[in-house]
């Protein structure tokens, strides 16, 4: 497949990430971060695994814990609690330092080249996060800020290192390994610090299935799809879609409005989305790229 298309479905998943608050706030019992990270992660991450029938081995035990904890059970978790203790916009722009971070581990973890423009769309992008939705009145929580920092930073680890440890199995099979050991991860840590949940309405059940079957496994398929082609600089960006689509679902569903200025911040995170794209297009193909991309290639054919 072309560049073109890999950078397109890998885009999916952000835009899907953006309906993440919706579904939060209108269909999920409030105050429950650990459980419900855990019931995003564990069940349809089980499912999976029923499905490919295939276990990790040897040292990707360890890997796929340390995975599955950076890239569901902690950011997951921090990031519930940004959301519940912050208001959305102060919690997305905190998060928004993401692609920054991802940049410099990527430079440390894989060698890649710190490119100058790169490093000012992530700038840009951020800041035109921040006016699109931090108002004035936003409270600044000091437990929310360190939870969305920490988030972002346990993600952009799992970014960095998912591309760094590609597996000799389908991504179907990855994404599953991740899914099951961050649910179980956060299995005890549920159990132990939250009550228990209060009867499901139906609302409730279409929200938990919903975030697992698309805003989960499907999304996280695509990510992990995009960063076995792409550099994780690349891909991470893509995650200013997200606050975007959160903008556009809640002018669309709950009638919120768009001014001038906020229109024109939509316009520059676009535009430091394609600066950096074009930033990439030229960087050299990192050498255990194309070893990757012949074992990808031997395991699908004989999927």
């Amino acid at each position: 497949m072309s560049r073109t298309t890999d950078l397109l479905l890998t885009a999916i998943a952000p835009v899907i990430w953006g309906s993440t608050y919706l579904v939060t706030t209108e269909f999920l019992p409030a105050d429950y971060p650990l459980t419900v990270a855990m019931l995003r992660a564990l069940p349809v991450g089980l499912l999976l695994l029923l499905i490919v029938r295939q276990l990790p081995s040897g040292g990707w035990w360890l890997k796929i814990l340390l995975l599955g904890g950076l890239n569901f059970s902690i950011f997951w978790w921090l990031l519930f609690v940004a959301a519940y203790r912050l208001p959305g916009g102060v919690a997305a722009t905190v998060g928004a330092i993401q692609p920054l971070i991802v940049i410099g581990l990527a430079r440390l973890l894989l060698g890649s080249r710190v490119r100058a423009l790169a490093v000012v769309a992530a700038l840009a992008g951020a800041g035109g996060i921040a006016l699109l939705i931090l108002t004035p009145q936003a409270a600044l929580d000091p437990v929310g800020i360190g939870a969305g920092l920490g988030g972002a930073l346990a993600m952009a680890f799992g970014t960095v290192l998912s591309r760094r440890w590609q597996p000799p199995v389908p991504l179907l099979t990855f994404t599953a390994w991740q899914l099951v050991a961050g649910g179980l991860l956060l299995l005890p840590a549920a159990l132990w610090w939250e009550p228990p949940l209060p009867p499901l309405s139906d609302s409730n059940i279409f929200g938990f299935v919903y975030l697992g079957l698309i805003g989960a496994a499907l999304t996280y398929y695509l990510w992990f799809r995009g960063l076995s082609r792409l550099e994780p600089s690349l891909v991470s960006t893509l995650g200013f879609l997200s606050p975007l689509s959160a903008v556009a679902i809640g002018w669309w569903f709950l009638g919120e409005s768009l001014n001038g200025l906020q229109l024109f911040a939509i316009a520059i995170v676009l535009m430091s989305i394609c600066v950096t794209q074009y930033a990439g297009r030229t960087a050299p193909v990192p050498a255990n790229r194309g070893r990757w991309m012949m074992r990808s290639a031997r395991v699908e054919s004989a999927a």
